[in-house]
């Protein structure tokens, strides 16, 4: 299992102060915990980013914090960011006991292809896209992972339950929620333009060609 650090540093701006550390590449953050003092820190924008998507949202990042030599296995559980740009404005450490357990929520992975969507005749629909557990820290799955080649009608689901959970991974989620399903596609109404055209098709004459409408167009000629 491979081990992800990342460096940081105490943080003395807050508020609309803070602004000036985004501009210097750096996130403000908070580390916490059971167990210790909430802390006030900050990170490297591009340190973080790097470590964070190799990482994943559901494995360790131990936080090495300046002047401390001693690692602290967290959790990333809060990252707040532009909606535009992905930059962060603020990020969640929690510091975890490894050896106690924790909730978490895992993203839900979809493989495989069924053969009905591959002929078009249905769509996927992801209904959950991460499912809540319970386990210890070093347990956490990187992901949850549903094959939906078995799907072959529309209709067919998977259940939370339908997951395979490792050793040691308890599912908080309701077992009964459906997470993916093959459902039917979607008909898309015709122009209104189309619709008018049809009406004429069928003998309907606009009100500007009716006998009324011409015989008063000749009265008035």
């Amino acid at each position: 299992m491979n081990k992800y650090t990342l460096k940081a540093e105490k943080r003395t701006l807050f508020g609309k102060k803070t602004k000036q550390l985004h501009k210097k590449g750096l996130v403000p953050a908070n580390l916490f915990g059971k167990t210790i003092e909430s802390t006030a820190i900050q990170v490297s924008q591009v340190e973080f980013n790097r470590v964070y998507k190799e990482a994943g949202e559901t494995s360790l990042i131990w936080v090495t914090l300046e002047g401390d030599s001693k690692e602290k296995p967290t959790l990333v559980t809060a990252i707040a960011k532009h909606p535009v740009t992905g930059d962060k404005f603020h990020i969640d450490f929690h510091q975890v006991n490894l050896k106690e357990k924790v909730t978490a929520w895992v993203p839900v992975e979809i493989v495989g292809e069924s053969q009905i969507v591959k002929d078009g005749l249905a769509v996927v629909e992801n209904n959950l896209r991460e499912i809540e557990v319970e386990a210890l820290p070093t347990d956490i799955p990187e992901s949850i992972v549903f094959d939906i080649s078995s799907l072959k009608e529309i209709g067919d689901h998977f259940k939370a339950s339908d997951s395979k959970l490792p050793s040691g991974v308890t599912m908080i989620t309701d077992p009964e929620s459906a997470i993916v399903s093959l459902g039917a596609l979607q008909k898309e109404e015709e122009p209104l333009e189309t619709e008018v055209a049809d009406v004429v098709a069928e003998g309907d004459t606009p009100a500007s060609e009716t006998p009324q409408a011409t015989e008063e167009a000749s009265k008035a000629e």
